[in-house]
Formats: structure tokens, sequence, C-alpha cells
């Protein structure tokens, strides 16, 4: 068993609120399942809420903590633990490829804060193959648009992002008050578990990023407005899609389908300005 946590007072600049529920704490752990041989990461400790319960059931965990104040506490918490690392720095610029290494994919867990959310798992769907799977408590809204589906009002950038390299589940909602400071908005647990093999392959995924950041930008208007000056009305048409439709309507598969016939169009034009036949 650990010693119990120092006392801290939460940080508005670090987004924190402490996880304290046990019931809930023991629902996140059953659903990610830990097992002695993974390598479970958690992003942002904070009083160990849910390091204790990982470390009892896998054995081992690293976790990266921002907050200094907070890594005297936990390693004094955890000392007994001889597979317990503290990795102190910023999760939005870790290298996980680097911490892989050549060992097994990371399982990444973590109660995120509300302010780097979003950034932190664009950040992760870039690291490829070093990730297993990922458990976040986030925002109910930001889970909503990670899961969202084609059509609806929550399907936007991110949920095309996260579903190119996912399969994105909704676990469970996590009412305010089950943290200390209580939020004013409910959390959502979600499973993140990156595809094996990507079902529709970007020629160029930095490309289509671009195009649906630009199909995006003003959700209100059509594709035709949006994408104007990138890809033009004739394009779309050629590929049996309406240059009418407002951008959450199209799925995945359409994207990248644009992306790809962009990207071969893009690579004709440099070949004739080369001179290329």
């Amino acid at each position: 068993m650990s010693q119990a946590p120092l006392q801290h007072r939460a940080r508005k600049r670090f987004g924190q609120n402490f996880l304290r529920d046990p019931g809930i704490i023991s629902r996140i752990v059953r659903a990610i399942g830990p097992a002695k041989s993974d390598r479970l990461i958690e992003i942002g400790p904070g009083q160990g809420a849910l390091t204790e319960p990982l470390l009892d059931a896998g054995g081992a965990l690293e976790v990266i903590e921002l907050d200094r104040d907070l890594i005297p506490g936990l390693r004094v918490q955890f000392f007994n633990y001889p597979g317990f690392v503290i990795h102190e720095g910023d999760a939005l610029k870790f290298d996980f490829n680097a911490l892989k290494g050549d060992g097994p994919a990371l399982r990444v867990v973590g109660n995120l804060p509300y302010n780097i959310s979003t950034p932190l798992i664009v950040h992760l769907l870039g690291m490829g193959t070093a990730v297993q799977d990922m458990h976040f408590m986030l925002q109910k809204e930001v889970v909503e648009r990670l899961a969202a589906e084609p059509g609806g009002t929550d399907w936007g950038r991110l949920s095309v992002m996260a579903q190119y390299y996912c399969q994105v589940e909704q676990l469970f909602i996590v009412p305010p008050e089950a943290f200390v400071p209580r939020p004013k908005v409910d959390s959502a647990i979600v499973r993140l578990t990156p595809h094996e093999s990507l079902p529709h392959p970007a020629d160029d995924p930095a490309l289509l990023f671009e195009l649906v950041k630009l199909a995006f930008g003003q959700r209100r208007k059509t594709l035709r407005n949006n994408l104007k000056g990138r890809v033009s009305a004739e394009t779309l048409e050629a590929l049996s899609i309406d240059p009418g439709r407002r951008p959450q309507t199209l799925s995945v598969a359409e994207y990248v389908m644009i992306a790809n016939h962009v990207a071969r169009l893009d690579a004709e034009q440099a070949s004739a300005e080369r001179g290329e036949p």
C-alpha cells in the first residue's frame, strides 16, 4: 500500500481537478484492464487516485507530470513500488516513440486537463505504432466529438482525425461531484484503439488534415465555398461528391478519397512543371 497523498491545492493554470470517487476509479481501472505485461503510461497522475490501483493491478507504471510541486508527494506516496517511474515534463512535447523504444506499445491513460485534451490527443494520434490504446477522462463534449458519426452536429475535424487513426468508444459518464474541485461540466471516459491497418489510408495524411481543416473552417458553408482555391467543384463532382454538401455530412472515407485525388493532381502538376512526360 502507498502512503496517504500529501495535500496540494489544485492549480487553475494546469486545469487540475482531482478525482476522488472510489467507485468511479474502480470502474475506470476495470475498463482499462491492466496486465502485468503492459507498458502503462499515466499522463498527469495528480495526487495518485488512479496511480495506486493501476500499480496494484499491473505492477509497473510510468507517469508524466508537469506540476513540479506534485512530484515529491508522488515519490513519497509510491516509494515502495519498484515499478513506479516519474517523467517530469509536458506531455504535449513528450516523444512517446522514444519512450516506447524497442519495447511493447504503450497503453496511455489519464484524467486530462480540459485545456490541453484536444491538442494532446492530436499529438498522440501522430505517434503511429508507439501506442496500443488510450483511455482518457475528458470533458463530455470532447468525447462526444471524438465518437460522433457523420451528419450530426458533433461531427467535425477532431472526429475525422481520431477516427482516421482509431476506433473510438465512449464508455461512461463521470459527474462533477466525483472531483475536487468540482468542475462545471460532466466528464466521460473514452477508449481510443489505433487501427491495426488503416481502413482508409491517405497517400498524404498531412494533405488530408489540411483539407479537413479547410472544409470545417465554416461549418455552415458548403464544400464549394470552404475548399475553393484548393479543390474545385468540378473535382468534387468527378468524385461523385455534391459540392453543395456541408462538411459535417462527409465520412472519413470520402475525405480520404478527396485528399488522395488531390495528391495525384498535385503530383501530376509538379511533374508537368518539371517537364517530365
